[in-house]
């Protein structure tokens, strides 16, 4: 099963939550065919619909609320028609809130990310695009982490004010491939 892990980064920040008016600076992946990282602007974007439209699922952390919206008013077709893993969806479906892809990485995985979106922002607007990159892919290593340590453990963690409690989540499903020879996203 081809899994596509990935963020976007966006140009702006976005006003009154806004999704539409949000333009992407870097889309960072991890195939696990080719077990690589690889950080994609705006012109290379036809070569990162080439690895999405052969992807059996697409895995990020907000990504059904947030990525997925913005980086489809790029594409010609239909992302939602991609199998897809929301790690914040599946954490909001069993506590009944969301919770920052920080504090899940920090509990469950002894990390933490390396800057914060706004950094991107910032960095992005004084042209350090390769920080932006880095940043990207950084976030992006973190939910493929993720994503494996929920797949082997069944729970995730956060940490709850100094204490560390477990999310229990069930990822029995998300490893079984469905037979996809294309994904018909695009319209013909």
């Amino acid at each position: 099963m081809r899994k596509i892990t990935f963020d976007i980064e966006t140009t702006s920040a976005a006003s009154n939550f806004d999704l539409t008016s949000l333009e992407i600076s870097v889309v960072g992946v991890h195939d696990s065919e080719t077990d690589s990282y690889r950080a994609f602007t705006v012109p290379e974007f036809p070569e990162l619909w080439q690895l999405i439209e052969r992807a059996d699922v697409l895995i990020g952390y907000n990504s059904d609320h947030f990525d997925i919206p913005i980086l489809n008013k790029y594409y010609a077709g239909d992302l939602t028609k991609i199998r897809s893993i929301d790690l914040l969806a599946e954490i909001r479906n069993v506590l009944g809130r969301r919770l920052k892809l920080d504090s899940v990485a920090k509990a469950t995985l002894g990390k933490k990310k390396s800057g914060h979106g706004l950094d991107a922002v910032t960095w992005w607007a004084e042209g350090k695009v390769e920080k932006v990159k880095k940043y990207c892919l950084n976030d992006v290593k973190i939910t493929k982490e993720i994503y494996d340590y929920a797949v082997a453990n069944n729970k995730l963690s956060y940490d709850d004010f100094g204490k560390k409690r477990d999310i229990p989540i069930d990822a029995s499903k998300w490893e079984e491939a469905e037979s996809v020879a294309l994904t018909h996203t695009l319209p013909f």
